[in-house]
């Protein structure tokens, strides 16, 4: 039984193989059996697994996958966290003794390198600071809204600054250097006595003195974070 090797050298063997096979017949002993005499198998050995492969490559099939015994772990990296931008990362908290009294206010800007203002207003200690490049500069008690007219939560841009504001609303009440944060009349101002038992309508009132600073130096665009009861310690991110 003959097999498959492969088209022109088939040929080749078969025309050098029976002429062999002829010659060893006619010059040998002729009682020799043919099953005495070299076979196409001896003469030429066959590649078993070759002839696998080219099996498998004319039917589309491929070889059997070499499978690994052992157990394969992928190590997956750590996410990195995002760098802190620094310009917004607490670098001083002003030496304040005790809770801030109403009336009362602290400012020291010197010295302080430039950077970018944040204000921040904390509901429940009633108190506001501003940094400027991660540094507290100022803080100050406040005046909130009520239940009725609560201050809102959340982080709001400075939409616009008006120096000498009247609340047609509230009985043309002179509201000074007003920093507005909505649309609807929500802002930091002036013009307002900050003392225990006085409100606003949600607007964040501060001492004349402490509003008047901040005014000189914030820009329609910073932000300011109204929270209640979050703190913030040296290393943290202000935004």
């Amino acid at each position: 039984m003959m097999k498959w090797i492969g088209g022109a050298t088939a040929a080749l063997v078969l025309l050098v193989g029976g002429g062999t096979l002829a010659s060893e017949m006619m010059s040998g002993d002729e009682s020799e059996s043919v099953a005495d005499t070299a076979t196409l198998e001896d003469a030429i050995p066959v590649d078993e697994a070759a002839i696998a492969g080219d099996d498998a490559a004319a039917t589309g099939q491929q070889a059997d996958p070499e499978f690994i015994s052992e157990e394969v772990v992928q190590e997956i990296p750590e996410a990195k966290p995002e760098p802190k931008d620094e310009r917004f990362v607490v670098k001083r908290i002003l030496p304040i003794e005790g809770p801030i009294k109403y009336g009362e206010w602290h400012w020291d800007d010197e010295g302080v390198p430039p950077g970018p203002i944040v204000v921040t207003v904390d509901l429940d200690a009633r108190v506001m600071s501003v940094f400027k490049g991660g540094y507290e500069i100022g803080a100050t008690a406040v005046m909130l809204g009520t239940d009725k007219h609560p201050t809102p939560l959340g982080t709001f841009p400075i939409l616009w600054k008006q120096r000498h504001n009247v609340s047609e609303k509230y009985n043309n009440a002179p509201m000074p250097w007003s920093m507005f944060l909505t649309r609807d009349g929500i802002a930091i101002h002036g013009g307002s006595e900050v003392e225990n038992g006085f409100a606003s309508h949600g607007c964040i009132g501060t001492p004349d003195g402490f509003v008047s600073k901040l005014f000189a130096i914030a820009k329609k665009g910073d932000k300011v974070i109204i929270t209640r009861g979050e703190t913030m310690d040296m290393g943290d991110s202000i935004l």
